[in-house]
């Protein structure tokens, strides 16, 4: 009981999610498998002993568990200076989230009620890959594993108790069934990923279960599209080769964020000659 109080108290989450940030700014503040440890090391030399780093295209928060004060200041500054940028909490880029609030927020992500496309079903092994790099780094405390245990065992009785995957799957499902429309069996057609939102991966997940041959990945941030890659066990190749990757994709999804489009008619009409 002790061990779980001090758990739920002495939480803190600090980050940038798809209510309070844009896509760009998360894009920068992404901190990749590689770049992780180093960002342990920082929270340890800040007296920081248990904490989390966690990064996904919806997403990038540091978690600690720390009852001191000072502790929510340095989770922030660490998430800013990682990403060599200026105190990014003008305009609410960044959330403070404490004690049972910081614990139900926790619980959210982990059964995918926080996520843009609710119910999608990849966010629970992204936590959990997450964790394990703690671990690894050694930040994974005995209060910080009851916290994460305990949220992995709600989000599967949320998924198992509940009709919450219907729709994402629902919406996958349409866009592999208009790919195999459009070409049949895809397992000798290459699929493009152009960018890193939720529902773009959702779809890649689905084509990818539908058998579809390649698979490729590109993002104007590198890391953003190996992260990716490896959950998808795809191929990686420059956002500066785009239209070259066009003309030999035979699906293309794009899920980029920029406010932009990515892909304009003059770039399709040259692809299709």
């Amino acid at each position: 009981m002790a061990e779980r109080s001090l758990a739920v108290d002495a939480l803190v989450v600090v980050g940038a999610n798809h209510r309070s940030s844009t896509l760009a700014v998360r894009d920068r503040l992404f901190i990749d498998d590689d770049a992780a440890p180093a960002v342990f090391a920082t929270l340890r030399r800040h007296g920081i002993i248990q904490g989390m780093a966690m990064a996904t295209c919806d997403r990038v928060k540091l978690h600690a568990i720390d009852a001191r004060p000072e502790a929510a200041d340095i989770l922030r500054q660490v998430l800013v200076a990682s990403a060599g940028l200026d105190d990014m909490t003008e305009g609410g880029a960044l959330y403070t989230l404490r004690g049972e609030t910081a614990v139900r927020h926790v619980f959210a992500v982990a059964a995918s009620l926080d996520s843009l496309i609710i119910g999608e079903p990849y966010v629970l092994g992204q936590i959990k890959h997450s964790h394990r790099l703690a671990e690894a780094s050694g930040m994974a405390g005995g209060e910080l594993d009851a916290l994460m245990r305990a949220a992995y065992t709600a989000a599967k009785r949320v998924r198992s108790e509940t009709a919450i995957g219907e729709r994402p799957v629902s919406i996958a499902a349409a866009a592999v069934g208009v790919a195999e429309s459009l070409h049949g069996s895809l397992d000798r057609s290459g699929g493009l990923i152009v960018g890193s939102g939720e529902m773009g991966e959702i779809v890649a997940e689905a084509l990818r279960a539908a058998g579809i041959d390649r698979l490729t990945v590109m993002h104007p941030k590198e890391a953003r599209a190996e992260a990716l890659a490896r959950s998808l066990s795809a191929h990686v190749a420059s956002f500066d080769g785009l239209e070259a990757a066009l003309e030999t994709a035979d699906v293309v999804v794009t899920s980029l964020g920029t406010g932009r489009y990515v892909l304009d008619a003059g770039m399709i009409q040259r692809t299709l000659r």
